[in-house]
């Protein structure tokens, strides 16, 4: 934490929580607000002069692979951190499928280990069975009790609705949220592409809608069955986005998000055969990210997380149907959010607080940064009006997958503080 206080002076305060949306000045001590006001007169160590700004709470993304341990080549807890924070995220939760696979407390206390000296938060993902194999349990109360805020199987689904059944109710005894990667393998499996135009003109097995549709309906009916909380992983599909509306007309406790590439990407991109356009879920089309879009303003999608998934240029540096899928976004979220949603779609800045602050923190069940006295001061400054390019060469990331390369943004994160300490400034 930084000695003595810190002045963040003359901040457009944007804060749903606290019903802010103002210029205001906010005092920070010991990691923590001791006050905010307008023209506050406060000693302060360092002040940053806000002027221009909007102050917000610090971003959480909520989906991200650090790849530590096991494919640090990929990525480290270090570099995806520092990638997290050069892009406007205080915190982030990492995914388990490392290897070894986060399914023990041993492993997560050695991400613990990791994260303890790194610039932001790391919130660890336990695996919902051991070994990502789908069959028997991970040690979910022993890795809850370490420190995880979450189960997953992301990059799979677990196919047995038994065994899911039987995570969904020991995860209800403690509240632990299951995130939820949905698809029917079955149908997948071989697929390279959305199943649609592209997918014909290519000659490429597609991916139908369907193989995630399925499974969100069967997750739905497992967790209205149980009472337990889940939460939809990078929904992809107009399907899944009326599927989770209708559950949550009904009062079953399900939450979701999206990521940026699926606001913004369809799959006409895979004719190019550039392999940064391989992603599972595949890339949809057009009417899918209207849905998308749609179910953001009207509340059914509760989150927006980047699904950052590195890989070594060599990994990406192959043909279209060898490649593994995934993209990165930590450095590039803030700016395509900004831009595409905000300047371009006119989604209220509240909105796209909660969709990447507020509502995140209360899905994993995590303190949010606030700007009311003795509020957490993870802040994240955002100057929207900032017109720059995307250089993945300029990355603190290890990996060079984004497909936004080249893309002209407006609006970008120019600092990032966690706990009071100025750990990101352009």
């Amino acid at each position: 934490m930084l000695k003595g206080n810190l002045l963040i002076r003359n901040g457009w305060v944007v804060s749903p929580a606290e019903k802010m949306n103002g210029i205001r000045d906010v005092l920070v001590g010991n990691g923590r607000v001791i006050a905010s006001g307008k023209k506050l007169k406060a000693d302060a160590d360092r002040i940053i002069e806000a002027k221009g700004l909007h102050v917000c709470p610090g971003f959480i993304d909520m989906h991200v692979h650090l790849r530590e341990p096991g494919f640090e080549d990929k990525e480290t807890i270090k570099t995806g951190t520092e990638a997290a924070v050069a892009g406007g995220i205080t915190a982030v939760a990492c995914m388990p499928n490392t290897r070894p696979v986060i399914d023990s407390e041993s492993v997560v206390q050695f991400v613990q280990d990791r994260a303890r000296r790194v610039k932001a938060r790391v919130y660890p993902v336990g695996a919902i069975t051991q070994g990502q194999e789908g069959k028997a349990l991970s040690e979910i109360g022993l890795m809850r009790r370490a420190g995880i805020v979450a189960v997953s199987e992301d990059g799979k689904s677990v196919m047995d609705a038994a065994v899911m059944k039987s995570a969904l109710r020991y995860c209800k005894m403690d509240d632990i949220v299951v995130i939820c990667h949905c698809e029917e393998m079955n149908l997948s499996a071989g697929g390279i592409v959305n199943e649609g135009r592209a997918s014909g003109r290519l000659g490429m097995k597609g991916i139908s809608r369907v193989a995630e549709d399925i499974m969100v309906a069967r997750d739905i009916m497992l967790a209205r069955d149980t009472g337990a909380r889940i939460h939809i992983a990078h929904v992809s599909t107009k399907g899944s986005v009326e599927l989770i509306r209708q559950a949550k007309s009904i009062g079953v406790q399900v939450t979701a998000e999206t990521a940026p590439h699926y606001l913004t990407l369809t799959d006409q991109l895979v004719e190019t055969f550039n392999p940064v356009y391989r992603v599972n879920p595949p890339l949809r089309e057009q009417e899918d990210i209207n849905a998308l879009i749609k179910g953001l303003r009207d509340g059914t999608i509760d989150a927006i997380a980047t699904d950052h998934a590195p890989h070594t240029v060599d990994d990406k540096d192959q043909e279209f149907d060898l490649v593994p899928n995934g993209m990165i976004g930590l450095e590039t979220s803030v700016g395509v959010v900004l831009t595409e949603l905000f300047h371009k779609r006119k989604l209220p800045l509240l909105r796209l607080v909660e969709l990447m602050a507020v509502n995140p923190a209360a899905i994993l069940k995590v303190e949010c940064g606030a700007f009311r006295e003795g509020g957490l001061a993870d802040f994240t400054l955002l100057d929207m009006k900032k017109k720059w390019t995307v250089n993945s060469a300029k990355f603190c990331s290890k990996a060079r997958n984004t497909p936004f390369e080249g893309w002209t943004l407006t609006g970008k994160a120019v600092a990032t503080l966690v706990e009071g300490r100025l750990v990101y400034e352009e």
